[in-house]
């Protein structure tokens, strides 16, 4: 089997980076292989829900390779650029047992990235091909993931809050993504998950999401540990396999077919 890529998106505050930093605790837990967790998000936040020290992202190196190149040196030493960027994004690699994490960081700035963004993306992707999973925690919206990787992804899990603006901002994903086409990311199945639900979503939230075709619909629960945890400071991943939020995040993965 090759690698399988998931791709988390939804608009901000949904939790997506709790939902990746759950689905990853699930891919430790319960299955085999070495995980690739992908930050695409520029807070920079997955590895604090992973428990993983941070030192350098990879905008960082590309912010860094651009003021060389403007101050005329360059720290490629007579390497090409690609095996120089090859060599500072394995150094900027987090490793842990059988998880990985590297970080995109923050955007670009004024000045030409065309050229260092594509080889980035052919690095990355070159990278996840040593996994067996790769995790992305992606910002709102589509665009960014083509921006950072050209991978196939096997599993999109579009995230919202129990509210209609959240509900627009997926079916502006789903709709985004049918837009890409072949031109962009290529998707096989794609999932709607509806975070901090408060008992059973309202049958005319259910209602309006089929109108919208963003279907199948998963509901997670509001479960207080996230708070806690947030509160102590202590990693999601560790939240216990018993707690209601992992335990639904669990049989969202067995029936998405993780």
């Amino acid at each position: 089997m090759g690698t399988v890529t998931i791709a988390i998106a939804g608009k901000g505050g949904t939790g997506k980076t709790t939902l990746a930093a759950l689905l990853i605790k699930f891919l430790k837990t319960e299955r085999k292989g070495y995980i690739l967790a992908i930050d695409g998000d520029p807070s920079s936040n997955l590895n604090l829900a992973l428990g993983l020290e941070l030192k350098e992202t990879v905008g960082g190196i590309r912010e860094e390779a651009l003021q060389e190149v403007q101050a005329g040196g360059g720290s490629t030493r007579g390497i090409s650029k690609h095996d120089w960027f090859e060599y500072r994004i394995n150094q900027a690699l987090v490793e842990s047992p059988r998880l990985d994490l590297i970080a995109m960081g923050r955007p670009e700035g004024p000045g030409c990235y065309c050229a260092a963004n594509n080889i980035i993306r052919a690095v990355i992707d070159r990278l996840g091909d040593e996994y067996d999973y790769v995790v992305i925690d992606n910002e709102a919206g589509m665009e960014h993931i083509s921006r950072q990787t050209t991978r196939h992804i096997d599993y999109l899990f579009v995230v919202s809050d129990p509210t209609l603006r959240g509900l627009m901002a997926a079916h502006g994903i789903k709709e985004l993504v049918r837009e890409l086409g072949p031109h962009g990311t290529r998707v096989s199945r794609m999932f709607f998950v509806v975070n901090r639900v408060n008992g059973t979503l309202p049958e005319m939230f259910q209602q309006k999401a089929a109108e919208m075709g963003l279907e199948p619909l998963f509901a997670l629960p509001a479960d207080p540990t996230i708070g806690e945890f947030d509160m102590q400071g202590r990693p999601i991943i560790e939240i216990g396999v018993d707690a209601p939020i992992y335990q639904a995040v669990r049989e969202l993965a067995i029936k998405a077919g993780l």
